[in-house]
């Protein structure tokens, strides 16, 4: 199978959607597949991958987040669909890469595959806490209305959540299909747990007290991430113990999380720590995940942490919550402080063996590997295809008997 993914938000310094990428490339070429992306950037050119391609094409530059950049002309991308002539073009933007996508007129079949969820991640996180959820999703029934126009256009929209089949099906998204993202359950294990390292993180976080529990938070520093919620949560936990919050990770929002780190107590941002190996070592070696994006749409941090035989405390909505359970999860409403302290406290306050027990348990029967996800997404277009291709048998069978 010949696969193009438009994929507009595909940066050499970005996160999930890179890892994402390179794992469908690693599996293509495992697999006999080829795949090719499609990325806007500085330049013209192409970069050969086991498994395909990366076809960059010049764009302008977001302004906001200068690692990423937006298509502005159609023309470039066409003619490399043209020339590759794929069984299926994905379109993962909202944007201007999804009308790309969508209206190129290839005999391919179309799968829009929702990587986010703007509304939440943008809106909700900024407006909610003054407006309430309720008036901002009405605020932004245009753009609703705006993607059941797009998503028309497609064979089929791909969620990687059930939570956001839901909520993307009650707001028009035509044909959502549910196939869960994958995580490296190879890599993370608790079998990588390390005392010294725990009290490192420990010790960077300012805590002295070798007992006192140890939290880790992994992503992209940025509002939706609602990283200042729990560093001042955090904060709050030590004013009657002492407890450590180490976070892992980069993004438009490293200054001011460096300033709150240097006035909230037992707290530390490391940065993005490229090492995976060593990622999987701090997972395993801390006592809990302390997450707070409510709008991914699956929560790949939280699987790793389950892999890892971490419990969590995550936000109530989004993909973290998707993945949270009762008997190894504490949730949250997100953005609130007092609420995200009150939840670690009672995370706390539970038995820890019997938490990581449970956690592992979770993590064999609700996460799957990226090997699952990319067999039940090629699948899913094999299916596609053959119905495609039937079809047209069908109808150049009803043409042939109206001819003669």
């Amino acid at each position: 199978m010949k696969i193009v993914d438009i994929a507009e938000f595909y940066s050499l310094q970005g996160g999930g959607v890179r890892t994402y990428i390179e794992q469908k490339l690693d599996y293509s070429a495992r697999n006999g597949h080829q795949t090719t992306i499609v990325a806007p950037g500085a330049e013209d050119r192409v970069e050969p991958r086991r498994g395909g391609k990366i076809v960059w094409v010049k764009a302008r530059r977001i302004p906001l987040d200068p690692r990423y950049f937006l298509f502005a002309d159609p023309v470039p991308v066409y003619k490399i669909l043209d020339r590759e002539a794929p069984d299926v073009v994905e379109g993962s933007s909202p944007w201007k890469g999804g009308w790309i996508a969508a209206k190129w007129r290839g005999p391919a079949i179309k799968s829009f595959f929702v990587h986010a969820d703007p509304v939440a991640s943008y809106p909700q996180t900024f407006l909610a806490p003054l407006l309430g959820s309720r008036v901002v999703e009405g605020m932004f029934a245009w753009f609703w209305r705006y993607l059941d126009r797009l998503s028309a256009l497609y064979d089929t929209s791909v969620v990687a959540g059930g939570w956001m089949a839901d909520r993307f099906a009650g707001h028009g998204l035509r044909r959502p299909q549910t196939i869960a993202l994958g995580v490296e359950k190879g890599l993370f294990s608790p079998l990588l747990r390390r005392e010294s390292c725990r009290l490192d993180m420990l010790r960077q976080c300012g805590i002295a007290d070798p007992e006192a529990p140890l939290l880790i938070s992994v992503g992209r520093l940025h509002p939706e991430k609602h990283t200042a919620t729990m560093i001042k949560a955090v904060s709050r936990l030590n004013a009657s113990r002492p407890a450590g919050l180490f976070i892992v990770g980069d993004g438009p929002e490293r200054r001011r999380i460096d300033r709150l780190c240097e006035k909230h107590r037992g707290v530390h941002a490391a940065g993005k720590i490229a090492d995976r190996q060593k990622l999987a070592q701090m997972m395993a070696s801390a006592d809990a995940l302390l997450h707070g994006g409510a709008s991914e749409t699956f929560g790949i941090v939280v699987g790793e942490a389950l892999c890892s035989g971490l419990p969590v405390v995550v936000p109530d909505t989004g993909g973290a919550a998707d993945l949270a359970r009762p008997a190894y999860a504490e949730t949250y409403q997100a953005g609130n402080v007092p609420a995200c302290t009150q939840a670690i406290g009672r995370l706390l306050a539970r038995d820890a063996q019997r938490l990581r027990r449970a956690a592992l348990g979770a993590a064999s029967r609700y996460v799957h590997c990226p090997d699952e996800h990319f067999k039940a997404l090629f699948d899913h277009y094999q299916t596609l295809i053959a119905l495609s291709q039937q079809d047209r048998q069908q109808g150049a069978g009803l043409a042939g008997r109206k001819a003669a």
